[in-house]
């Protein structure tokens, strides 16, 4: 099964009121481990960078001004993510930016069908605790100290090792393959032919007692003192 994890970084909150998406970060995981193959890359928004938003991610307007237009990249983006399920946090504000930069260069949206938000799995596991992104790595032992500031490829890595947390753990399957391999086990321990053979049973002996253990049971009997069958 093919997963891509991902994180934005956007100039704002909401697309409708102009604000554009300047950068993706996508890292893939097949069957719950990471393959080392990502996507990663910042985007031109055509407008100025909010000092609130670049305080944020630290992506300023020099830095952005020499980027691609998203449009020039859409084609490329699409091509790495395939019809592959997409994991995010707070998944619902990265669609939401994802899918108005495909419209505005002509593409159809992603469906949340494909949608995974590990904020919502979060939610139900951990029901009134923190759930960011820090407090989450910090509840699970994540390392984030080389987090400074928000980036959408470092986000997406973190994230990636919170989604297995969240979702049952690196050993998750070992205990089903431990009893794949017992059954193996047994299996192999079986003979390849299961003939019926017929079992012989012995005759049955005798067990009365003979003249000389009667007579002998008789003294020992006469022996005992005060034996509690004489009681009335």
């Amino acid at each position: 099964m093919r997963e891509i994890i991902f994180d934005t970084e956007t100039t704002g909150f909401d697309p409708q009121n102009g604000d554009r998406m300047v950068e993706i970060g996508c890292i893939e995981m097949i069957n719950r481990v990471e393959t080392g193959q990502s996507f990663h890359c910042y985007y031109n928004p055509e407008r100025p960078m909010p000092k609130a938003a670049e305080n944020v991610h630290g992506l300023s307007d020099v830095f952005l001004s020499d980027k691609k237009l998203f449009s020039s990249g859409a084609e490329e983006l699409l091509a790495f993510l395939e019809d592959s399920k997409l994991v995010a946090h707070n998944a619902q504000f990265d669609f939401k930016f994802l899918n108005a930069e495909l419209v505005l260069c002509g593409y159809k949206p992603i469906s949340q069908f494909r949608m995974i938000d590990t904020l919502a799995i979060a939610k139900s596991k951990h029901p009134g605790a923190k759930l960011s992104l820090d407090a989450l790595c910090s509840r699970y032992g994540i390392d984030r100290s080389h987090r400074v500031k928000h980036g959408a490829l470092l986000d997406a890595e973190l994230l990636t090792q919170l989604y297995i947390e969240l979702t049952g753990g690196r050993q998750i399957g070992l205990g089903l393959a431990d009893d794949i391999k017992k059954r193996e086990s047994v299996q192999n321990m079986r003979p390849t032919s299961q003939r019926t053979e017929r079992k012989q049973f012995m005759a049955p002996r005798e067990h009365h007692a003979n003249d000389d253990e009667l007579a002998r049971h008789k003294i020992f009997v006469e022996g005992i003192k005060d034996p509690l069958w004489t009681e009335v």
